[in-house]
């Protein structure tokens, strides 16, 4: 018997679905359409729509928000919209009424596994305007959630001080999707559960996700020339649906099980005291620029939603490199995407976001760049996200670079600075030793003078866009031929060196040298005020084979393969105790600049560094509690070695070393109270080496 819906007229608020048993409400935003009909599937497999419903534009409007009501709805029901309204590209407008489009405000899509954007290529509706596209456009649907509770239980957010942050970047599929990982549910958020006692035992706090809102896997139509196989958009910077976790990391595959599992995950990382902060991309979509899919935005409003060329709307601005950008400062866009922060903040419980290309987010709609952007003030003072982490990848394609200044107190920076300064440091670069001391000590010369804090610098070496740490310290050159790009995509100001052999090699010598400037990076990022982020795998030396920009390498490139973790297990025990002496010595995490008399400056012979030219420095940190010690961070990056002058303690103290990262394990890292008595004022550092010293009775 076929089932019979009453249709009424509905509310304009919430945007989105709102379900009260079997009555769901419909809205959706559309300024400029003439005509919206509702489509409505009572399967998530079907390519017919089972009912048609025709929003009346007297009893279903309200504003400029489309909305209906519907009694009876069957569970699992699905749905798309469709717009019709003027197709002038010349005007910014490319209203298609065969168009299915997918609310912006979806929770869950159905139907994506086998999604492809090729029959809904704008490149086809130029030389067919206004023509029907294939039913295969209905495979991917939004989903109806059920209104089956979550038990969160007594879940609550950790609120981890931004002091004791450790962030761990990492991608939900290829953490756990290799063999090695040893989890049943590999490649998904149940999978991430798996890996908690792991990140407990390493000791970070947060885990830091690549985008995890639902985006199409297949919208690349190249192949990898080296093996013909298909490329993907494996990181996922290209969101559909920024309300709808990425189906394709559930592990049960069922519509809308996406939702309880990444809840599942959320709260059991609550459970063990870990943060989950999602990076967002709210700087452009997947549409693409006037060659792309229409799949939600364009459709139904595009001048709206994006950013057009004045002098011709046809075309897109693209400060973003990805073919759009979002108009994120126009009230209704900025209005979309507070809510949207708000969902995962309310339904999903996280605790943090960072946003990928941040600077696109104080733009105005002529593209300029705004002294007080209302977008990220909003977002700042909202009463729901007040309690969040706000990270900022602080520039954008369009020329952008506001590292240091980022508009707003509360939001905190990728300092892409402190990445590249210590790696020319550690590489030997000349004139390099003011600047690591400045981001040694939490980038003052960046962020001071606007009143912010130590707190407000993310600290990394690498992050998923580039070199991981080991490829860092192995090649002087980018890799990328598998890309397809001729080698042309990704950075090549990596500030790398392979020190004799380009990529894996056998030679004791090169490898102790790798080494020992792999541990050098960590100890730096976790001596250095401000917030540590470690690459996911650059604690037991993963590599993507030279590749710096593998964002279409779904397989062992990308992959984490923990055989490496076995392999390296003395880098892992590094890593781990350097978390724990970092948390010891709370004088190097605290949220203030350091002043004059808490840190003492030195050469090898206790003289004043060589600023200029020097490549060895000293530093003494004074305890800022009389629970505290003294430190001694002993740095050389010259080619030679050097010895330094020690500098003297208080009576009945003496140094003790803790750190020594030319020393074979365990002897390069001592547990907390049982570092090793030094018996001598003179320490020689061979080259490329750091040695942390500790000061007690003896």
């Amino acid at each position: 018997m076929e089932t019979a819906l009453t249709i009424s007229r509905g509310y304009p608020l919430p945007l989105g679905v709102r379900t009260e048993g079997s009555y769901v409400n419909f809205a959706v935003f559309s300024r400029h359409a003439c005509r919206v009909w509702l489509l409505l599937f009572d399967d998530a497999e079907a390519l017919d729509p089972k009912w048609c419903i025709e929003l009346d534009p007297v009893h279903h409007r309200t504003g400029d928000i489309w909305h209906v009501g519907v009694q009876g709805a069957p569970p699992g029901l699905c749905y798309v919209y469709q717009a019709d309204g003027p197709f002038a590209p010349e005007l910014g407008l490319r209203f298609n009424p065969h168009r299915a489009l997918l609310d912006p405000y979806a929770v869950a899509l159905v139907g994506v596994e086998r999604w492809d954007f090729s029959i809904r290529c704008d490149r086809w509706l130029s030389q067919h305007p206004r023509q029907p596209i294939p039913k295969d456009q209905y495979r991917v649907k939004c989903l109806v959630p059920s209104e089956e509770e979550f038990d969160w239980g007594d879940d609550r957010p950790p609120q981890i001080p931004w002091s004791e942050t450790v962030i761990y970047e990492t991608h939900v599929r290829g953490l756990t999707i290799h063999p090695s990982s040893g989890v049943l549910r590999p490649g998904t958020f149940l999978g991430v559960i798996e890996k908690i006692p792991y990140f407990k035992q390493l000791g970070i706090t947060a885990l830091e996700l690549m985008p995890v809102h639902q985006f199409n896997p297949h919208e690349l139509d190249r192949k990898n020339p080296l093996t013909n196989e298909p490329l993907v958009n494996y990181w996922g910077y290209s969101t559909v649906a920024f309300f709808a976790p990425h189906a394709q990391y559930s592990a049960c595959r069922q519509p809308g099980t996406q939702l309880s599992e990444f809840k599942a995950m959320v709260k059991a990382l609550h459970e063990a005291r870990i943060e989950v902060l999602l990076d967002v991309v709210f700087n452009h979509t997947a549409e693409g620029n006037e060659l792309g899919p229409t799949l939600n935005f364009k459709g139904l409003d595009n001048c709206v939603y994006y950013l057009l060329d004045e002098k011709d709307p046809s075309r897109y601005l693209n400060y973003s490199g990805c073919g759009n950008t979002l108009n994120c400062n126009h009230p209704v866009v900025r209005n979309y995407i507070l809510e949207c922060l708000r969902y995962w903040v309310t339904e999903m419980h996280v605790d943090g976001f960072r946003f990928d290309l941040a600077s696109i987010l104080g733009r105005d709609r002529q593209g300029k760049l705004i002294p007080n952007p209302p977008l990220l003030e909003a977002i700042a003072e909202d009463p729901i996200l007040r309690g969040v982490k706000l990270i900022a990848e602080a520039w954008d394609a369009g020329g952008a670079y506001q590292v240091g200044l980022f508009p707003g107190a509360r939001w905190s920076e990728w300092n892409g600075r402190y990445r590249d300064e210590v790696r020319r440091f550690w590489r030997g670069d000349r004139g390099l030793l003011g600047l690591f001391a400045t981001r040694l000590c939490g980038s003052s010369d960046l962020y001071q003078h606007s009143g912010k804090l130590p707190i407000n610098s993310i600290n990394f070496i690498t992050c998923h866009d580039g070199f991981t740490l080991n490829d860092l310290v192995s090649y002087k050159h980018k890799h990328n031929e598998a890309n397809g790009e001729n080698n042309q995509d990704g950075s090549n100001e990596n500030y790398s060196c392979n020190y004799g052999v380009e990529g894996p090699t056998d030679d004791p010598r090169i490898e102790a040298v790798r080494l020992r400037q792999i541990k050098n990076f960590l100890t730096t990022l976790f001596v250095s005020r401000g917030i540590p982020m470690l690459l996911g795998g650059d604690e037991f030396r993963r590599t993507q084979r030279g590749n710096n920009n593998a964002y279409c390498q779904d397989n062992e490139i990308s992959w984490y393969d923990w055989r490496l973790a076995e392999k390296n297990a003395h880098l892992v025990r590094f890593v781990r105790e350097l978390i724990r002496f970092r948390r010891a010595h709370p004088v190097l995490s605290r949220e203030a600049f350091y002043q004059p008399h808490e840190i003492e400056w030195f050469g090898p012979q206790r003289s004043p560094p060589d600023w200029h030219e020097g490549h060895a420095l000293g530093a003494r940190i004074h305890p800022d509690s009389p629970q505290g010690r003294e430190l001694c961070l002993l740095f050389n990056a010259a080619c030679e070695p050097v010895e330094f002058d020690l500098p003297p303690l208080p009576a009945r103290q003496r140094w003790h070393l803790a750190i020594d990262t030319a020393a074979a394990s365990p002897f390069d890292i001592y547990e907390t109270g049982a570092e090793v008595l030094l018996d001598r004022s003179r320490l020689r550092l061979i080259e490329r080496s750091l040695v942390v010293l500790v000061g007690k009775e003896a």
